[in-house]
């Protein structure tokens, strides 16, 4: 466990050290969550909010709220389990499982992050086309190569940086582009809170949700959430951890919101106003430059090129993290198994896009493996932090098994929904 540790750390004797939790201590542990935020600020949260957004105005909002509460809840749960026990999601998996439920879950997951860096990268790519013209293909090499220096060429805490700056441009971006439009805030309000469905709104409703909630995110979160661990001994060090860590959590989680429901307030500012409908990301950004100028379709597909990049960077950690979960070894993009875990989700991707002649089909085609993949995650995860056995006194309460046991049964039926949509 010692391994995943800063450097800047790694001399100070570990069982005596007791970290300062006061004044702005608070801010060394906002990071992690960014990481995760990216997830789900994606290409294909794009997709699936500015057609909401477009297609129903500011009706579908309050998908967006119940989804990150749902993700917090989830989120945090995953990360009790790396602070409470040391081992990530995968590693948590092949200690405590057998041989074939542990490989068969890894093995899906493992897809599930293939199938999510395939989208991001897309994404990134298209991004490259409106930006500069170059080609989708051309492009998924590009960005495959950018992600590779990025990655194996900067240390967790730099990576992180680099991360929480890609989340600032693309949020200052959306600020920007709701500035140029005409938001009617009391129909957001509403839209925030109340529940509604308008009719032939349901895959879109489901797509929203199914856009947020994502595995390779779940196994991410359980690994980066140790770099900020010093001593598992202590009770005090271990509580106040899960302190800070659901601030950090909900602090990101709710950027993530923030930024996802600007996405659905432009389309249906620009869009649904207009009685335009945005099926694809090209013609979302055709369309802002008449309606909004010029500068608004250059920051749209700037914002979206930020969005590939660090989405497929959180994207190969988590490849990276759950190959090594094979070898009950903790992520460090060093060793030889966490770097395979992350080309193999990257390479794999490019491979897959250009085998893909429609990249349209090739999101649809994502969004459909994580959506078969993503309930087996969190069931297995509900079951780890439910166990004594591998929690102690940290398991989850009763009515907390409860809570998430509803939240996994409402996303498998939305997403086994959402599947049986895609393929009829």
């Amino acid at each position: 466990m010692l391994t995943r540790l800063y450097n800047s750390i790694k001399n100070i004797d570990r069982k005596d050290y007791r970290p300062v939790f006061g004044g702005l201590e608070i801010l060394k542990y906002i990071g992690p969550g960014l990481l995760v935020t990216v997830g789900f600020i994606d290409p294909g949260n794009w997709a699936s909010n500015l057609a909401a957004g477009s297609a129903y105005g500011y009706k579908l909002l309050w998908m967006v709220t119940l989804s990150t509460i749902m993700l917090v809840i989830l989120q945090h749960n995953v990360a009790h389990l790396g602070i409470a026990t040391g081992l990530c999601l995968s590693e948590a998996a092949t200690k405590f499982t057998g041989t074939f439920v542990s490989r068969s879950l890894l093995t899906s997951a493992m897809a599930a992050s293939v199938a999510t860096s395939m989208a991001e990268i897309l994404g990134g790519a298209i991004a490259l086309q409106m930006l500069v013209g170059i080609p989708v293909k051309a492009g998924s090499i590009i960005l495959m190569i950018t992600i590779c220096i990025l990655l194996f060429t900067n240390s967790y805490r730099r990576l992180e940086k680099w991360i929480i700056g890609f989340v600032s441009v693309i949020g200052l971006s959306f600020i920007y582009e709701l500035s140029l439009t005409n938001i009617n805030w009391m129909e957001a309000a509403t839209g925030w809170v109340k529940p509604s469905i308008p009719k032939g709104s349901m895959i879109v409703v489901m797509s929203v949700l199914g856009a947020v909630v994502m595995p390779h995110n779940l196994f991410l979160h359980s690994e980066i959430i140790q770099s900020r661990q010093w001593n598992l001994q202590d009770e005090t060090v271990i509580r106040k951890q899960l302190r800070f860590e659901f601030l950090d959590t909900l602090f990101s989680m709710i950027i993530g919101w923030a930024i996802n429901s600007a996405m659905i307030l432009l389309a249906a500012s620009a869009f649904f106003g207009n009685h335009i409908r945005v099926s694809e990301l090209q013609q979302a950004q055709g369309l802002l430059q008449p309606l909004l100028g010029n500068h608004a379709a250059l920051i749209f597909a700037v914002a979206l090129l930020f969005s590939g990049i660090a989405s497929a960077i959180t994207s190969a950690m988590a490849g990276g993290s759950i190959f090594a979960g094979f070898y009950g070894e903790p992520f460090d993009i060093k060793d030889n198994h966490s770097r395979l875990g992350a080309l193999l989700s990257l390479v794999i991707a490019v491979l897959v896009i250009f085998l893909t002649g429609d990249p349209f089909k090739g999101l649809v085609i994502s969004q459909m493996l994580l959506s078969i993949q993503l309930p087996f995650t969190v069931f297995f995860q509900v079951h780890l932090t439910s166990s004594q056995k591998v929690m102690g006194k940290y398991a989850n309460s009763a009515f907390y098994t409860a809570m998430l046991l509803l939240i996994g049964s409402v996303i498998t039926y939305l997403n086994v929904m959402l599947f049986i949509d895609l393929i009829s």
